[in-house]
């Protein structure tokens, strides 16, 4: 069946974000008409991607936790992506209460409201995360064997920030059973993200590489599911066209790569200068993502291999320095 133009109407929370642009460049792509709206205005390397002067592209420079959200509501929306958020080391430092007060959880309960003030709205896509699983069950006080955490897995948020993003789940639940039973909202708990622009730590490296600079190395034992920038905007939209799409749904590689891993990629591609390495700063991390539901739902599963990401992300680095 063919969308109306209405249907066709998308927002983005977040869209100057590293997976923000990457989502923009994937509904535009697709001939959707977005309203992209965050703090800080679009990155002047990926205006070049998206092309700027795209009819169907709108950015709107906004604080959302603070400034109206008329335009918002009068763009009249079919689906809202709600990427928008703030992060700091999984260890967060006391200036960061008030911060993720902000930003996270007051931010995400305005975007969360509007539901009730857009009648058009028939999908909420959350970024959400995997700090919401218990820490228990993938940290220890010593190396071990990588833990695969599904959607059932206990959860005891890590941190200020995995708690405001399972108390955002837990409102968008709310507003779906008595509110708007109609909404098909989809919490994506995503994993650890890298990407073109990104503050991560490969990103980090890979400019402190190109710039022969010495990297810092904590822990290199630990293991993460990262997940491509790119491949988490192209899950979301997946997860959005899917009828089946609803509820709670891992995003992730499906893979647990260690941090000497990442190093021993990234030295293929480039000479890494490494500072004797520092030692274990906190316990070991050993998670990845259960994907099956991802693959269910969307019959596709992220598909940029580690060192394709490290060569994109090089490529990008090369070009602004």
């Amino acid at each position: 069946m063919k969308e109306s133009q209405q249907e066709k109407r998308v927002i983005v929370t977040g869209g100057a974000g590293v997976i923000g642009c990457e989502l923009l460049s994937v509904l535009l792509n697709n001939n959707f008409i977005v309203l992209s709206v965050d703090k800080n205005p679009l990155p002047a390397k990926k205006v070049e991607l998206l092309s700027l002067n795209n009819p169907k592209l709108r950015h709107l420079v906004a604080d959302l936790s603070t400034d109206s959200l008329a335009d918002l509501i009068d763009f009249n929306p079919s689906a809202i992506f709600h990427l928008a958020a703030v992060f700091e080391r999984s260890k967060e430092s006391p200036q960061f209460w008030n911060t993720n007060w902000n930003e996270n959880t007051l931010l995400s309960h305005r975007i969360v409201d509007l539901v009730r003030e857009i009648p058009s709205l028939k999908a909420f896509v959350f970024a959400s995360s995997y700090l919401i699983y218990t820490p228990d069950l993938y940290m220890c006080e010593h190396q071990s064997a990588p833990v695969s955490l599904n959607e059932d897995s206990p959860l005891n948020p890590r941190n200020i920030t995995g708690a405001s993003k399972f108390y955002t789940e837990k409102e968008l639940e709310f507003i779906h059973e008595y509110i708007s039973p109609d909404l098909r909202f989809i919490n994506a708990r995503i994993y650890r993200v890298y990407g073109r622009g990104s503050r991560d730590v490969i990103s980090r490296w890979t400019r402190a590489a190109l710039r022969d600079e010495e990297i810092h190395v904590y822990n290199r034992q630990n293991r993460f599911d990262f997940i491509y920038a790119q491949d988490v905007a192209l899950g979301l939209y997946r997860l959005f066209l899917s009828n089946d799409g609803y509820g709670i749904v891992n995003l992730g590689s499906g893979i647990s790569t260690s941090i000497g891993e990442v190093i021993n990629a990234l030295s293929l591609l480039i000479p890494v200068k490494q500072s004797k390495d520092m030692g274990q700063i906190e316990q070991y991390e050993a998670s990845m993502a259960d994907i099956t539901k991802l693959r269910t739902l969307t019959g596709w599963a992220p598909g940029t291999s580690l060192l394709k990401g490290l060569e994109q992300i090089m490529e990008y680095e090369k070009e602004i320095l």
